[in-house]
């Protein structure tokens, strides 16, 4: 693997390194050795997988409020998405900045995002299939978002959803100084 840091500190882009030969290739995709060299965590405690039936499906921006925050390892196994992470983290000197990656079953990259972080995407084709590996137990009470067309945020999104739930859409905008 090889992991490139992000603009948005403890963010990491998570890289396959395929052994190919005449069957194909094989890449490793997670190795406790190598996530704790690099001081990231190593346990995650829910795997999980998302459907977007239809291209221009946007899912979040969600985040968990702590002491629930949680670690998430995101990839993209079928079709391909534009993900977003927003760095919500008091004190951060990135708070409220924003970055993004394609993930895509073609490319294999995966995305690091630490706790703090509010995560979202939106698919860029039909029928894409997002795997999750998740630090903490998802705790409903704590769930909490940030809308995708927030002015604060000024996200650049490459093309406007068609398909959104109503709960993201109910999320409130953010003062103009940022917080929540």
């Amino acid at each position: 693997m090889r992991f490139e840091q992000m603009q948005l500190k403890g963010a990491w882009i998570v890289d396959p390194v395929p052994a190919e030969d005449e069957r194909g290739w094989f890449a490793r995709t997670f190795c406790v050795r190598e996530f704790a060299d690099l001081g990231l965590e190593t346990r995650f405690v829910q795997h999980s997988t998302s459907l977007s039936r239809r291209a221009r499906t946007l899912r979040g921006l969600h985040f968990q409020e702590e002491p629930h925050g949680e670690v998430k390892i995101v990839s993209c196994g079928q079709g391909a998405i534009f993900d977003v992470i927003v760095d919500m983290r008091p004190g951060s000197p990135t708070r409220m900045r924003w970055t993004a990656v394609e993930l895509s079953a073609r490319n294999g990259r995966r995305l690091y995002i630490p706790k703090g972080f509010a995560h979202g995407f939106i698919t860029l084709s039909d029928n894409v299939i997002v795997n999750y590996l998740i630090s903490e137990f998802y705790e409903p009470s704590a769930a909490r978002g940030l809308r995708y067309d927030d002015p604060v945020l000024a996200i650049e999104w490459p093309c406007q959803p068609a398909v959104i739930s109503e709960r993201d859409l109910a999320w409130p905008y953010l003062e103009p100084e940022g917080l929540i």
